[in-house]
């Protein structure tokens, strides 16, 4: 891994920490605004860096209010990996809104379905309409930043590093 990488991760993992402080209200402490420089990263220097950070991001999220789902954050952080990196792929195709579509809907309602299964209709109910509201919320400051940031990105030479 060369320098200029490692440094780019480094700095999109501590926007992450950033968008991580700031929370949504919700049943759970953990939802907050750690996903979008994950969005952004995986378009601007590949989608298996965006979904590292998007892992460390969630795991940070969640270690600043003590994991209260315990282990299942290690689930979460999977679920958005994979997210980000349907994100970038979708997005690296040219299929801006279906990888926007995809972002919201699977980080809004489908990933939370395991505590569906796990702790009930009540939590699932309870957790959707703030994890919605937050996935949009990422996935609006991603798409207004992105376009700004590729020229930057690209003038550099950091683009898909």
């Amino acid at each position: 891994m060369s320098g200029k990488r490692a440094s780019l991760l480094a700095m999109f993992i501590a926007l992450s920490v950033v968008g991580a402080i700031l929370k949504m209200p919700s049943a759970v402490g953990s939802i907050a605004l750690d996903a979008f420089p994950a969005l952004i990263a995986a378009v601007l220097i590949g989608n298996r860096s965006g979904a590292l950070i998007a892992s460390f991001g969630h795991l940070l999220s969640a270690l600043i209010v003590g994991f209260p789902l315990g282990p299942m954050h290690l689930v979460i952080a999977g679920e958005m990996a994979v997210l980000v990196w349907l994100f970038g792929m979708l997005y690296e195709a040219k299929k801006t809104k279906w990888a926007s579509a995809t972002f919201a809907i699977g980080n809004g309602l489908v990933a939370p379905l395991p505590f569906l299964f796990i702790l009930g209709t009540g939590f699932y109910v309870a957790i959707v309409p703030s994890l919605m509201i937050a996935s949009v919320l990422n996935l609006a400051l991603a798409l207004i930043l992105i376009p700004r940031l590729v020229p930057v990105f690209e003038k550099r030479g950091l683009a898909s590093l």
